[in-house]
């Protein structure tokens, strides 16, 4: 099975585990007035947008390279994990705006034994979906799956401030409630800033592997005198690699292209990861 088809799979799994709890949580905390776990809802519900989102990103992005776009379309599934952050900061604004009213307008939730359990359903729900999408992402190499397992992470954690919340409710600190939800939109604000600084990561062509890694691999191909000038840059999944060597000043020119696909053969070979490799060959004292 081809890396998009797999990536694909996993996400429409989570979305319709997503889609689930969200609509568990939204609807007992509407009915209860539980201000924390309709505002972990909305989050839930965010889980499986961003779901949604991604779907339409990887199938751009696997479109193949062409004339407008010699280097593909890879950078369209970075630009999706982009909106998973400006979709959780969203969360974050609906969370607090339903807390501050919660606050200030207080009504007595309904905690009862169904309510938690509930929440620790839907939170064993969500532990295992993002593992099960941590997993998928450092397996594949997927920037979007990686950033989607700590969006739903995050569901876990702020899970666990209801449940504190209800308990402490339930033992007669209703105010308890809209500052969980506070809370979770504090978690939510993180999560976002983490996923934009990684996506930054690559489209402002961060270095993406050791440079002394590369150097190693290429000065090991009979042939090659000196390495210098190494850069790389892109996804984590798709690495571009540029770097320079010194040869035999009277290496005829067939003799260097042949060099050429051996540096690029060793480097791949090591690092699977890389996507396109592009070899200057200079002779040495130039």
């Amino acid at each position: 099975m081809l890396k998009a088809d797999e990536v694909r799979r996993v996400l429409w799994v989570t979305l319709f585990l997503n889609l689930a709890v969200a609509a568990t949580k939204i609807a007992y905390g509407t009915a209860s007035r539980t201000q924390s776990m309709f505002a972990d809802g909305f989050h839930s519900l965010f889980d499986g947008t961003s779901n949604v989102l991604g779907l339409v990103g990887l199938w751009i992005a696997s479109q193949p390279a062409d004339a407008n776009h010699p280097y593909g379309h890879k950078k369209y599934e970075t630009f999706a994990t982009i909106g998973i952050a400006v979709l959780l900061l969203l969360a974050g604004y609906q969370v607090v705006a339903h807390a501050l009213v919660s606050l200030f307008r207080p009504v007595p939730p309904q905690i009862t034994p169904l309510s938690f359990g509930v929440m620790i359903g839907t939170l064993l729900v969500n532990l295992g979906v993002s593992r099960y999408e941590a997993r998928a992402g450092k397996r594949l190499k997927s920037d979007f799956l990686l950033a989607d397992s700590r969006h739903t992470a995050s569901d876990v954690l702020t899970s666990l401030g209801v449940i504190a919340a209800m308990a402490g409710a339930r033992l007669g600190y209703p105010i308890l409630d809209p500052l969980a939800a506070l809370l979770i939109a504090g978690v939510i604000v993180r999560m976002a800033i983490l996923v934009v600084k990684e996506s930054s990561d690559v489209l402002c062509d961060a270095a993406r592997i050791d440079t002394r890694l590369v150097e190693e691999i290429a000065q090991k191909v009979a042939g090659v005198r000196k390495v210098h000038d190494v850069r790389t840059r892109g996804r984590a999944d798709a690495v571009h690699v540029d770097l320079s060597v010194h040869v035999d000043p009277k290496m005829p020119t067939d003799a260097a292209h042949d060099l050429v696909h051996r540096i690029e053969e060793a480097v791949r070979g090591a690092l699977p990861e890389v996507a396109d490799i592009l070899v200057h060959v200079e002779p040495e004292g130039h």
